[in-house]
């Protein structure tokens, strides 16, 4: 893990005082790894920052991560918007991470295996036991036996279009926050 974080070290703004979000080259770009494997070499859009400790939701639908956060939720972040406008598809992302569409607990495993956070998809009634109870500094997981969505950094990635204007199902970052309540708080420890 040391040596993963060497290796992206570079991928970390040095500069969180920058007003708008940063892509990083495609050099760095290549060398992000999530997963613990290459997921291939990620879109240059996938790997945007922006300054601070929360998210930003962009005009193309996907997230810049702070600069400010650890690793892993940059990486989280990152994996989420190589999925986000892909169809909703039940049990999509159970069997394996790579689908062709994503229920909602597909959804939340697919960001939280591309931060190395778990290594085997889950359902939601799996994610209502697993971390640490409670809400997370950065990563949270709402999970109840029917419905899981997961808020990184600020930002809420869902399946449902609760709370969001467009209407649009299937995985998507929603400029608002829903309901919590029904639901479970689950955290990975440190995060």
């Amino acid at each position: 893990m040391c040596m993963l974080a060497i290796l992206l070290g570079a991928a970390v703004p040095a500069s969180a005082g920058a007003a708008k979000a940063q892509t990083h080259s495609s050099a760095v770009a290549e060398q992000v790894i999530v997963g613990g494997q290459a997921f291939g070499a990620p879109n240059a859009a996938d790997v945007q920052t922006v300054p601070g400790t929360r998210a930003k939701l962009l005009a193309n639908g996907q997230a810049a991560a702070p600069a400010g956060a650890p690793l892993e939720v940059q990486q989280a972040i990152w994996a989420a918007n190589r999925i986000i406008g892909m169809p909703y598809v039940y049990g999509g992302g159970h069997q394996r991470f790579d689908d062709d569409g994503y229920d909602c607990s597909g959804t939340v495993s697919y960001a939280l295996h591309g931060a190395s956070i778990i290594d085997t998809p889950m359902d939601s009634g799996t994610f209502m036991r697993w971390g640490a109870a409670g809400r997370g500094d950065w990563i949270t997981v709402y999970t109840n036996p029917g419905h899981a969505y997961v808020v990184i950094a600020g930002l809420r990635l869902d399946t449902s279009a609760a709370g969001d204007p467009r209407g649009g199902k299937g995985p998507r970052w929603r400029p608002n926050l829903r309901s919590n309540r029904g639901f479970r708080a689950r955290h990975a420890d440190g995060l």
